[in-house]
């Protein structure tokens, strides 16, 4: 059986790679299978595309507010740059408001866009929290991502319980230390 090849040079590649495993592509199983790894690659890297500025979309706001805003619990997907294998967790974000606030769904959609590229933990972590910095020019950013790691769980040192925590503190979490306990406090006794 023969399909029309509607994918296009990943998706060859795929196929490539199928051979070398020691598949038959020509399998019922296989038959779509580099065209729907295609798709789902470049979904999981479309962040590479994603201009924040255009998500954002002008979903600032004038606010008296000064106290600290926290979005937690925010769930991420990404590929680690490493093995291209997943990772996966949930990230904690905060900020100390300077005359402008966020809209709340922009935060997790910031999130996505640097999840769906090849990544390290520390890095996304660290990019969301100097995007949110150069967007609101808050008085400070805190964010938190806690992880779990396909490259230490299926291969390696296969330590399935295993867990990663990375922060970048920015502005007064760094300088602050009631904020920083504040902010560690509100995301739960587990990260403290």
């Amino acid at each position: 059986m023969t399909l029309p090849n509607d994918r296009g040079p990943m998706g060859d590649m795929y196929e490539k790679i199928l051979k070398e495993v020691g598949e038959d592509v020509t399998r019922e199983g296989l038959l779509r299978t580099p065209l729907r790894a295609e798709k789902a690659m470049k979904y999981l890297t479309s962040g590479y595309t994603r201009n924040i500025d255009e998500l954002v979309n002008g979903a600032l706001f004038q606010a008296e507010n000064d106290d600290m805003v926290v979005v937690k619990e925010v769930e991420f997907y990404s590929l680690c740059e490493h093995h291209m294998l997943p990772f996966f967790g949930r990230m904690h974000v905060a900020y100390l408001p300077d005359k402008k606030i966020i809209g709340l769904s922009k935060i997790p959609r910031i999130i996505d866009a640097f999840a769906r590229r090849l990544q390290v933990q520390e890095r996304i972590t660290q990019q969301v929290a100097e995007t949110l910095m150069r967007i609101l020019e808050p008085r400070g950013v805190a964010v938190v991502s806690e992880a779990q790691h396909f490259c230490m769980m299926m291969r390696g040192v296969e330590k399935q319980c295993s867990s990663t925590i990375a922060s970048a503190m920015i502005g007064e979490f760094r300088t602050n230390k009631a904020s920083k306990d504040e902010f560690l406090a509100l995301i739960g006794p587990n990260l403290r």
